[in-house]
């Protein structure tokens, strides 16, 4: 548990790059959420960090980071590179859970568009490290055949005039193994303009990492 709060920019190495995210972290936190964002999009999306400071309100730290460098990020093709992705988000995982900061912490993933397939990815190559997952207007289905996998307790909520993207949803919810969910946010589009849409989609990540976040009494480690 965190005694004082923790917010700072942060440099990853991933192989021969180097990953540049924010790390916050409120006080007596127990868990910590890592981003990860779909295409075209950075650690600057204003929805995930929208979420981001709801999350902190509920006293869940969070890292939102580039999953490209801005030279990768280029490349098109790059954005849809579900196993590149996940392979990022897998060593970016890795790296933060050794920060003394976050050791004790239980962690869990926030995965939007194409970020919520990296996010099922990793959460099922990381069974002992991966707590909670939370899909928001995401393609799940670009991780289908991983789908059974997953052991994490994952909720994914879609706009119920996210016509295509619901039915997607709902093909990977049905191969999901673990404790799961699906949540369809009223009038809502894909991206959550609405209004009082993101909000409600805040609100249902909160509830779901709040619930399955939390460390037991034994386990708690003071800074």
């Amino acid at each position: 548990m965190i005694n004082s709060p923790i917010n700072q920019l942060i440099s990853v190495p991933a192989g021969e790059i180097n990953l540049s995210g924010e790390f916050i972290i409120p006080v007596n936190s127990q868990s910590l959420v890592i981003f990860s964002h779909g295409s075209g999009s950075s650690r600057f999306s204003t929805r995930n960090n929208f979420v981001a400071r709801e999350l902190h309100k509920q006293g869940i730290g969070t890292f939102l980071f580039d999953l490209l460098t801005k030279e990768e990020d280029m490349n098109y093709a790059n954005r849809f590179n579900i196993e590149l992705l996940s392979e990022r988000l897998i060593v970016v995982t890795k790296y933060i859970r050794l920060l003394p900061a976050v050791s004790g912490l239980k962690i869990g993933y926030f995965g939007a568009s194409t970020g919520a397939a990296s996010a099922l990815r990793a959460a099922a190559a990381l069974p002992d490290i991966i707590d909670a997952v939370v899909s928001r207007g995401g393609r799940p289905d670009l991780a289908i055949n991983i789908a059974d996998k997953v052991k994490a307790p994952t909720l994914l909520i879609v706009g119920e005039k996210d016509y295509d993207v619901i039915e997607m949803n709902e093909t990977a919810y049905q191969k999901l193994q673990c404790k799961k969910k699906m949540e369809i946010v009223p009038d809502a589009t894909h991206l959550f303009e609405e209004p009082g849409t993101l909000e409600k989609a805040a609100s249902l990540a909160a509830d779901w990492f709040s619930a399955h976040l939390k460390l037991k009494e034994e386990k708690l480690v003071n800074y």
